[in-house]
This record gives C-alpha cells, structure tokens and sequence, in this order.
C-alpha cells in the first residue's frame, strides 16, 4: 500500500524564506515584495491576489535562468536528497504542496521528489498573469493530498506531513501524522512532533516514529 510523505516548501524545505523572496533577491524587487508580503500577512489580500500581483512586479524580469538561480542561492535545510532517496528506496512517495510558483519549486524534482504541486504560472518569461483558478489555497493542500493518494491507495493513517505555518493548519488537521519542523507556536500546537533544526534528514526520522511497525510493514 505504500506511505505518502508531504512536504511544504515555503519555510519548511527552503528554510527562514519564501521562493518570492529568494527571487526578489535576483531581480532587486525586494522592496515591492516585502510590501506585497505585509499586505498578505494583514489579510488584505489573499493567495490569489498575492500570485496575480507577482506578475506586475515580475513582468519582463523573469527568465529560466534569474530563476534556476535563486533556486540555487536558497537556503535549503540539508539532508532533502537523501530523504527522498530513503523515502524512493522503501517504496513509498514524496509529494511536495506549496502555494509559490511552480517556475520555482519543480526545480525541487530534481533532488528526487515524486511528485511537486504548486501554483501555475504562464511559462518564462511571464506572458501574462497566471489564472485564479490556477493558484493554490492552504485548503488545496487536503485536496490535492486527498487525490494523490487516492492514486497511490494509501489510507490516510499512512501519510506524515511537514509544515511550518498556518498554510499547513488544515492539512495538519486532516491528518494524525503530522511534524512542525521550525514553526511557530499555531502550528506546534496542531503538530504530532515538533522539531527545530537545520535537517531534514532528522526531521524525517521523528516522522516514521509516527507509523506503527504495522503500518511501515504493509
């Protein structure tokens, strides 16, 4: 039956920072986005206002390569390569969720993540705007969570999630497996396990201390 492993992006694997951010950081609009990104924090506007926006301040600066690196300079937590080959090499299936832009984080397939959901931006350099309808919600994470392992059979007891925000709430509700890796107190609260550190390799292994020897043996 297999076990499915979902990770967040923003915060948990690139860790203290966003994609946004990281790419602002290449194309000197760190000032706009920040601003964005308070407005966000408010409530003034949603993630699919947030996304839309993006593509005023992006328009004309983005290309594959600005973005490839950003993705490189990113502060990532170590030990994500040798999680997904540990999680590949049991049979089991990696899934990222996230709400950045999917320019950025399918990059991250190439460290050997299964599979990377995120919100869709018209291709390089932006053409236009991305579609509403194309940018996820925190409550997309349950959905997509839902349907991915659906595909893959695996009950819902056999699903460990890492997150660090209040974007990660409603998957942490939905499921018993859950670990807060560097997040505040909202989510630690929600978490199974709590944990604070620069690995994810570490991280990982608090997660399969959540499966019963039953339930890592189907």
């Amino acid at each position: 039956m297999g076990i499915l492993h979902i990770f967040d992006m923003d915060g948990t694997l690139l860790t203290g920072s966003t994609a946004s951010l990281q790419i602002a950081r290449h194309t000197d609009t760190e000032a706009e986005l920040l601003a964005l990104e308070a407005r966000f924090a408010s409530g003034a506007i949603d993630t699919k206002t947030f996304s839309t926006t993006l593509y005023g301040i992006w328009r004309d600066r983005l290309t594959a390569e600005t973005v490839a690196a950003a993705y490189a300079a990113s502060p990532w937590l170590r030990g994500i390569a040798e999680v997904c080959a540990d999680i590949r090499a049991r049979g089991e299936h990696s899934l990222v969720i996230t709400m950045s832009p999917d320019f950025f984080a399918r990059h991250l397939l190439d460290l050997g993540f299964d599979e990377v959901a995120a919100s869709r931006f018209p291709p390089l350099p932006l053409a236009g705007p991305p579609a509403p309808g194309d940018i996820l919600t925190p409550a997309d994470k349950v959905a997509i969570t839902d349907r991915v392992r659906a595909r893959h059979g695996v009950d819902r007891d056999r699903c460990v999630a890492y997150g660090d925000s209040m974007s990660d709430a409603p998957l942490f509700r939905h499921l018993r497996h859950t670990v807060a890796i560097n997040a505040d107190h909202h989510l630690a609260d929600l978490a199974a396990l709590d944990y604070r550190g620069d690995d994810l390799a570490h991280a990982y292994r608090l997660g399969r201390t959540l499966l019963t020897p039953a339930e890592q043996a189907q």
